[in-house]
């Protein structure tokens, strides 16, 4: 089991950065914001103890990943 590690919007950014997905700081506040709905493109949530916007690390990446194996899995003929 993984230990779950919690990131800030910045470091969300230098994560995605490092995986080759340069976002720019609005861009991945967009991400972080709810739509007309309340939903999130991202599952940021509000952390109860600082109230700032964090998302677990390994789910971000997971999800980049989950993304990137579809469109291959797509784009095979």
């Amino acid at each position: 089991m993984k230990i779950p590690y919690y990131i800030n919007l910045a470091q969300a950014q230098a994560v995605l950065a490092e995986m080759g997905v340069d976002l720019t700081e609005r861009q991945i506040k967009r991400a972080a914001d709810p739509d007309a709905f309340g939903r999130r493109k991202l599952p940021f949530f509000i952390d109860p103890i600082d109230g700032r916007l964090k998302i677990e690390k390994n789910t971000l990446v997971d999800i980049y990943r989950k993304i990137q194996m579809e469109a291959e899995n797509s784009s095979k003929i």
